[in-house]
Parts: structure tokens; C-alpha cells; sequence
């Protein structure tokens, strides 16, 4: 199963380009919804984002400017990356999305956003819509946030921060980051684009970032497969006894989704990784797990999917950050795999799972992608479910049930 392109890649690639000195390249991107929102986004404020014959984008900087609109849809990076953005921008940009996005937390990042000098109206509600009252230029600074909710803010406030007068000395003070790894990702990505960055994560309840202002070099990238959208295609072997093989996976990756080797080895599956790429033998019997996925909580709803088909039980903890994602995640699958006969618990951070025998009936997905891959693993063992929406997997994955269909050997509309 050869997959596009990471959507946590693409986005940070695009908001870097679009900050840069000079012309730069993007090489294999996910297009998907996600990434196209991001490229609209940043369109609208002035950056001059082209196809460039390859299927990648050419990305050449501009004076960025308002007044401009940005619709998030709901997508948290364009939602939690664009805002600090707009800060650089000369005029008003007002900021939306979907009615889901609006129930999305906004409040702590847009507080930092102020510390650091930019200047926001929300009419109190910390959340979508809002305005950045952009002025050309931030002047940065310290600013403390609480990232407890999403490393995005982290992550959003950093990959700007060198475009600041005065760069930016970050420091998160709460409960630990969820999903870390992701802002390893922006903080290696900013180093190869020349942007100095001085970072002290050691404690996730007290961490550190310390950005220098100047300039952010032009980089081409090629842009890696998206590691969590191998994660249903992975587990498809995994609760069939089958066998995945996924071309291109990085030998060495700042992707989260690396932790998928381990998550479904520990649950009974053989795994190899190759130059070829990483290749996935399905067990006879799939066994329960105590996991804590407080950093790759992108990966809980499959790996709950196949928890509940498992001989033992299992408990997923640290995720209770999910709760603030496209829907409450933990409630989202506790209810629908209950309603197939299953025994899913939902705690204020956690799953318990305890795997019964399962029955057909529709499987929600409540605009949420992961949802949806959730629901076509169990699928695969459970006769009769229907998955509603699973058009929803646009968001990442357009062709998400071609690509199962294919993997199936079904015809093109063998997913539907």
C-alpha cells in the first residue's frame, strides 16, 4: 500500500516556505483537505503557492497582508498555525471554520499570541471566529502558554517565532504535552531551515523553547509518507491474520507514527522495516495492551479497534486530550463500539477495553477521519457494519475507500 504524503509534514513545510528568504520546493505533499486549506489560507495572505509539474507545490514568499479570510475548516494546524502567521501580516484577518472547529480550544495560544504582541478580538469567546489585528511585525518576547490541550499551540507559536523582533523564549507550564513528538518534528524542521532553537522538553509538565529571531532559509523538501494513515491499512493485517506492506517508510522519522511498529508488535504482530519499506504479518491471536499514547494519540481510535478484537483486554491511557479533537474521541468510540456489542469504558484520560463478540450496525463518525478508519478495521471482522460518511477520510486521506477497496482486492466501489 503506497501512501501520500504526511499531513503534519506538509503543513509545517508550507508555513515555513511561506516565511522564507527565497523560492522553495515541496515534493510529494499530501493534498487532501487539511493541506489544501493551508495552502488557501496562505494564499489569501499573500504567499504565491503553485503546482510545479511534479505533483508538488512551488512556494515563493511575499509581503504577507490583509484584509484576508482564512477558513480552517477543521483542521487544527491551519486553525493553530495560521493565527500566529497573521500576526506578520499588515491588516485585519478573520479567521473560521467548520461548526465542529468552533467547539475546538483556542483560548491558550491566542493568550500567548497577545503576550507576544499581537492584538486579537474573540469577543471572550477563545475559540473560532476570530480576528488578528495584523501590523507587519511581532514584537515576540517572553510569553508562557498551557499546551495541555494540544502540542499545536507549541508548535504554531515556534515555527513564526524567528520572523518576531525579538524571536520568542517559550515556556509551556501544565499538565504534560500531549503528542511531543510532533513538536520534535517542528523544531528539527526549523533547525534545517537555519533558525536557531534551544529547547529543554525534558519535563513535558515544564518545558522550554528558546527561538532566535532571523532569517528562515528556503528549503526544498521531499515530503515523507503519512505514517498514522498507515495505521488502519496496518491493522487490517493485524485483525485478518494478513500481511501489509507499506513502501517508502522512513528508516529514521520524526513522525509519530513510527510508534505504530511497536504498538501492534507488542500485540502480537511480526514487523519488518526495510529500505523497501515496512512490511506487516498479521498474528492467529491478538493480544490486549496497557499502552500510554499520551504522544501518538492520533493512533488511538484503530489501535481501540483492534483492542476490541483481541483475547485479553486492554487499557489505552494518556489521551484524554482526544476529547478536545475533531469530537470527543473517547466518547465517540466508547459509544459506537458499544452499540456492536462491545465493552469500552470511557475514563477522564483513558479506554478500558474488554473484547466480547461483536454485532453489524452503522458506525458513526462525526466528521472525524479517525473515526472513520476506526470503523472500516472493525469492519473487516464484524459482518454487517456500515460505516456512515466515510467520505469524512478526505480531511487526510482523500480515496480512503478505493485505497481499502484496492488493498481488498474488491472493485473500486467495494468499500462504499
Amino acid at each position: 500500500m503506497a501512501l501520500p504524503g504526511s499531513k503534519s509534514l506538509t503543513n509545517r513545510a508550507l508555513v515555513l516556505a511561506a516565511l522564507a528568504d527565497g523560492p522553495s520546493r515541496i515534493t510529494g505533499p499530501l493534498k487532501a483537505r487539511d493541506t489544501k486549506l493551508m495552502v488557501a489560507g496562505l494564499r489569501a495572505l499573500g504567499a504565491g503557492i503553485d503546482k510545479d509539474g511534479t505533483g508538488g507545490w512551488a512556494v515563493t514568499p511575499t509581503r504577507l497582508r490583509g484584509p484576508a479570510h482564512v477558513d480552517c475548516g477543521l483542521a487544527g494546524t491551519v486553525m493553530r498555525f495560521l493565527p500566529v502567521v497573521a500576526g506578520l501580516a499588515r491588516g485585519d484577518v478573520r479567521f473560521d471554520g467548520d461548526p465542529r472547529a468552533r467547539m475546538r480550544p483556542m483560548g491558550a495560544i491566542l493568550a500567548a499570541l497577545e503576550t507576544l504582541g499581537v492584538r486579537i478580538d474573540d469577543d471572550g469567546r477563545n475559540c473560532l471566529p476570530f480576528t488578528v489585528r495584523g501590523t507587519g511585525r511581532v514584537p515576540g518576547g517572553a510569553a508562557t502558554v498551557d499546551a495541555s490541550a494540544s502540542s499545536q499551540y507549541v508548535s504554531g507559536l515556534l515555527l513564526a517565532a524567528a520572523r518576531f523582533d525579538d524571536g520568542v523564549d517559550l515556556r509551556h507550564v501544565g499538565r504534560p504535552i500531549p503528542s511531543l513528538p510532533h513538536v520534535d518534528m517542528t523544531v528539527a524542521m526549523l533547525r534545517e531551515s537555519g533558525v536557531e532553537v534551544d529547547s529543554d522538553d525534558a519535563d513535558p509538565s515544564d518545558a522550554r523553547w528558546l527561538v532566535r529571531p532571523g532569517t528562515i532559509r528556503a528549503v526544498d523538501r521531499v515530503i515523507e509518507p503519512d505514517l498514522s494513515n498507515a495505521a488502519p491499512f496496518l491493522a487490517a493485517a493485524m485483525v485478518t491474520g494478513g500481511r501489509v506492506t507499506i513502501p517508502g517508510w522512513p528508516l529514521r522519522t520524526t513522525q509519530a507514527g513510527d510508534q505504530l511498529r511497536t504498538i501492534l508488535a507488542e500485540m502480537g504482530a511480526r514487523v519488518a522495516l526495510s529500505d523497501e519499506g515496512l512490511t506487516l504479518t498479521g498474528p492467529d491471536v491478538i493480544h490486549g495492551i496497557d499502552v500510554n499514547l499520551r504522544d501518538v494519540g492520533e493512533l488511538a481510535p484503530v489501535v481501540a479497534a483492534v483492542a476490541a478484537l483481541a483475547d485479553s483486554p486492554s487499557r489505552l491511557r494518556g489521551i484524554g486530550h482526544l476529547r478536545g479533537h475533531e469530537t470527543d474521541r473517547l466518547e465517540a468510540l466508547c459509544t459506537q463500539i458499544n452499540r456492536l456489542g462491545g465493552q469500552v469504558e470511557a475514563r477522564p484520560n483513558s479506554l478500558r477495553i474488554a473484547p466480547t463478540p461483536l454485532h453489524g450496525g452503522d458506525f458513526e463518525t462525526y466528521d472525524d477521519h479517525r473515526m472513520a478508519m476506526a470503523g472500516a478495521v472493525l469492519g473487516l471482522r464484524v459482518p454487517g457494519l456500515r460505516i456512515v460518511d466515510v467520505d469524512t477520510t478526505r480531511k487526510t486521506l482523500p480515496g480512503f475507500a478505493d485505497l481499502w477497496s484496492a488493498m481488498l482486492g474488491l472493485p473500486a466501489d467495494g468499500a462504499a
